[in-house]
């Protein structure tokens, strides 16, 4: 793609040498506080400027608003992640630069083959509707968006001719294997913390003198007094009566709804066929046959379904298919179930899936149910909306009147028949008992101001009106604000505290005894378990992920290790075997390993390359960052 990677191999490794000479005098520089920062601002929109091209405002508030828009990192740690992005930026505008002193060169086809590649539909866009798309999808103007690409396609080029020659070498090879697959056995003593905790019956003194200890930890989130009036038709007077007249009318209008197609309760026995050589199919209809002849004489047609039948959905109800009506079945099977009468069985019936033997147990003709089967049905459902709008009506004069005088929640909740519910500390974490689960009512007590009242909103069966009486914002806790908090967190720290003196005291006597571990644990009222063989990147059972125990790989045997945080425990352990790689299995992984560490090293070296190019730039002039206008930057966002 780029024309310099046609030059001869031998001016290309000269280039790398001189690349990589520059780190040991640039990134001195590049090290040095303030070093090729301007004091002042050129422009007030301009953040950095790298030979002839700058980097904006616009171009990071851009990038900003993505990686917002994507929800990338938490909108509060934006003053965080600006001074990062204008680094990388920047840097990616450096590395471009020095790519083009160099002789390197994007074209125009260059760029067309990269926009194919992220989209290859865009090829069939005509150029307003790829500026619209530009526009839309990426919130920059053509212009930015192909500029920032050409950009991208620099320093890729760049990085590409530093990774030349990247080798992992033998020795680099079998090292990696060896560590990956070197394992070890160990004794050790787990000092259980969660077992621990339960051991810990704090005193109320022991309970006060940790917060009192730890006070500066402890906050109050932010709370709102919040008034709930609930209407609950269970609560309500039953006053709702449905008149004969209504009932008539409803069913009137609803007459299709209470009409019932012909229908038939039906079994069968499957034989399948679908799927199977047509070979098999004489073997088949011959076990059907037999099926259908033991049926006809007097067998238990759900037994033999039970036993024989293929169709695993009804096989395991005696081959009970319920009720079915018309265009429910294949077209053989349909025909044949509603010509058989009541109790009758069929004959063999083929259908795509194979053999069919059909018995109907009860048959119904189509029919309109007469309005006396149904009036319980209509009445409920007349009533359950009634009582419905009936409790609408009520929740909306209730907010009408609470608007009006907020004061008053408990006696307008009298007088509409409706449940108040008071709480001045709600958060986020609060319930309200009588909406149950539903957490409908905590989003909206969140999105309301001081004075606010809702609407009326649905909660589960129920309504609810929310007042905000008051807001109270975040303030350090008194004790009883976390007193259940500190019930919990107190046995937890002193448990971690125990394991510390208990694992210290073992380890103590395993070296005085010569690392005799059993000793150390009776010691201390615990015992010593055994692992089996692990690895590195292994897990030991019990205790976790082996990483732990990184260093005790490279100990002699009956060496003690520890103690050490180990999951969530501490653990004192001890090297009691040792099983090398079987370096005979080296050749199946060489491959993977050899990615592996190159990949790694390229990392390595992309980052050298593009920490050097910056300091060489800033140390020539080349790079200015404007300071002031980063730190404005800055602040606008940790103001929004």
């Amino acid at each position: 793609m780029f024309d310099l990677f046609r030059s001869r191999q031998k001016a290309v490794r000269i280039l790398l040498v001189v690349l990589l000479g520059m780190v040991a005098l640039s990134m001195l520089v590049y090290l040095i506080p303030g070093a090729g920062m301007s004091t002042g601002s050129k422009d007030d929109q301009v953040l950095a400027e790298i030979g002839n091209q700058v980097l904006t405002v616009r171009e990071v508030d851009i990038e900003m608003r993505n990686l917002m828009k994507g929800r990338e990192f938490p909108p509060e740690l934006a003053q965080v992640v600006i001074p990062q992005k204008i680094e990388q930026m920047t840097a990616e505008y450096a590395s471009a630069y020095e790519a083009q002193r160099l002789g390197f060169q994007v074209t125009d086809r260059d760029l067309a083959d990269a926009i194919r590649s992220i989209n290859p539909q865009i090829a069939t866009l005509t150029p307003q509707q790829y500026r619209d798309y530009i526009e839309q999808q990426m919130g920059e103007t053509v212009q930015e968006f192909e500029g920032k690409l050409r950009l991208g396609l620099y320093g890729t080029a760049l990085e590409s001719l530093a990774l030349q020659g990247v080798l992992a070498t033998p020795a680099e090879v079998e090292a990696e294997y060896r560590k990956r697959n070197d394992k070890i056995k160990m004794e050790y003593i787990a000092f259980d913390t969660q077992k621990l905790s339960t051991t810990v019956k704090p005193t109320p003194a022991e309970l006060r003198g940790y917060f009192d200890r730890n006070k500066g930890f402890f906050t109050a989130p932010e709370s709102r007094g919040v008034e709930v009036l609930i209407a609950d038709s269970t609560k309500m007077p039953q006053t709702v009566h449905v008149p004969e007249s209504e009932i008539q009318s409803y069913y009137n209008a609803h007459r299709d709804e209470y009409r019932t197609p012909e229908r038939v309760k039906a079994r069968h026995i499957l034989v399948m066929t679908q799927g199977k050589p047509a070979a098999d199919l004489p073997k088949l209809r011959a076990k059907a046959e037999d099926l259908l002849k033991q049926v006809k004489g007097g067998a238990d047609f759900a037994a033999l379904a039970q036993k024989n039948s293929d169709d695993p959905g009804s096989a395991k109800n005696g081959g009970d298919l319920g009720w079915v009506v018309r265009g429910q079945m294949v077209p053989e099977f349909e025909k044949a179930t509603f010509e058989l009468k009541p109790k009758e069985i069929s004959g063999i019936v083929t259908t795509n899936y194979g053999f069919h033997i059909i018995q109907v147990l009860e048959k119904e003709q189509a029919r309109l149910h007469p309005i006396d089967e149904v009036r319980a049905a209509i009445t409920a459902g007349l009533t359950n909306q009634a009582m419905s709008e009936q409790m609408q009506s009520l929740a909306e004069k209730a907010r009408t009147e609470l608007m009006k005088a907020p004061q008053n929640g408990a006696q307008i909740a009298k007088k509409y028949n409706l449940i108040f519910v008071e709480n001045p500390k709600f958060t986020a974490a609060s319930v309200i008992p009588e909406l149950g689960d539903d957490k409908t009512v905590s989003g909206v007590v969140a999105s309301l101001q001081k004075g606010a009242v809702s609407e009326v909103t649905q909660s589960g069966t129920k309504l609810a009106i929310v007042a905000v009486t008051a807001i109270n914002p975040p303030h350090p806790a008194e004790y009883a604000d976390v007193e259940g908090q500190i019930k919990t967190m107190y046995p937890q720290q002193r448990a971690v505290e125990i394991a510390a003196e208990k694992s210290a005291k073992a380890a103590e006597l395993a070296k005085a005894n010569g690392g005799d571990l059993k000793a150390a644990a009776k010691a201390v009222g615990l015992e010593v378990k055994t692992t089996d063989f692990f690895s590195r990147n292994g897990a030991i059972e019990g205790v976790g992920a082996a990483a732990a125990f990184g260093d005790a790989f490279d100990k002699p045997i009956g060496t003690v290790v520890g103690p050490l945080k180990a999951g969530g425990d501490t653990v004192l352990a001890k090297v009691i075997e040792k099983a090398p790689a079987d370096m005979s299995k080296l050749a199946a992984e060489r491959d993977t390993i050899v990615a592996q560490i190159k990949g790694k090293k390229a990392q390595e070296r992309q980052a050298l390359m593009r920490d050097s190019i910056m300091a060489g730039l800033m140390q020539q002039g080349k790079v200015k960052i404007h300071k002031a206008v980063v730190d404005r930057m800055i602040a606008r966002y940790r103001r929004s």
